[in-house]
């Protein structure tokens, strides 16, 4: 059930006090249809970050003993038992590694571009959605604005039409509209906003993380096979 929002007015008439209680919904329906597209955008935004949050986490996790593995198979000269280990790690980082290992024997250039490449790869499948995620933390204050603009329109034109006998429920549409709009549109801006940046934070730690064990491979090939 919705929550309901009440909005009490003590007013001194006849020594009786009136009190107005509005809903969510009823507020959602004052909105008008900017409100049902900003509703969408915030399912949307919740999906996108639920989904990435949730990839990207799996992709972070990472076995401690990998690359101490990776380095005895590589001073032992089993490279084969060393690629079949990181086809049975799910990871972006054995992927990377993987690839590094199918090209050894090739020049060391040639290698760090090939885990380079992947590492680019692997970094843009866990960047997928996050730009629309950004679009709607900067379209939702917009849309919000956008029907500001078309409550004050709405209320100008009750204005225009009552001539001389203005009364505030003709302006109430209008103005429900502009203020609702507006609330709505920030708050789905805000939250999409601070998601986005979240899993960007999320994201970039991962690429210091990848980097640093390209690296890191990157140094094995220069130690001495036992």
């Amino acid at each position: 059930m919705l929550n309901t929002i009440l909005l009490q007015a003590n007013d001194v008439v006849g020594g009786e006090e009136g009190e107005m209680s509005l809903s969510v919904l009823d507020l959602a329906i004052k909105g008008g249809w900017i409100i049902a597209i900003l509703a969408l955008l915030s399912f949307i935004a919740v999906y996108i970050f639920v989904e990435r949050f949730l990839i990207i986490n799996k992709a972070t996790k990472e076995d401690r003993n990998f690359m101490n593995n990776i380095r005895d198979f590589i001073q032992k000269g089993q490279v084969d038992s060393a690629r079949a280990m990181c086809k049975s790690n799910p990871s972006p980082i054995a992927r990377m590694i993987e690839k590094g290992l199918s090209r050894i024997g090739r020049p060391l250039n040639d290698i760090n571009a090939a885990i380079e490449n992947v590492g680019k790869l692997e970094v843009s499948r866990l960047e997928k959605n996050l730009a629309g995620l950004a679009t709607i933390a900067g379209a939702a204050p917009m849309l919000g604005f956008l029907g500001t603009v078309i409550g004050m329109i709405i209320a100008f034109y009750e204005m225009s039409r009552a001539s001389n006998t203005i009364d505030i429920n003709m302006l109430s549409t209008g103005i429900y509209q502009a203020m609702v709009t507006t609330v709505a549109g920030l708050i789905v801006g805000i939250v999409a906003y601070v998601m986005y940046n979240i899993l960007v934070s999320k994201v970039e730690k991962l690429v210091f993380k990848l980097e640093a064990r390209a690296t890191e491979f990157m140094d094995l090939l220069h130690e001495p096979a036992k």
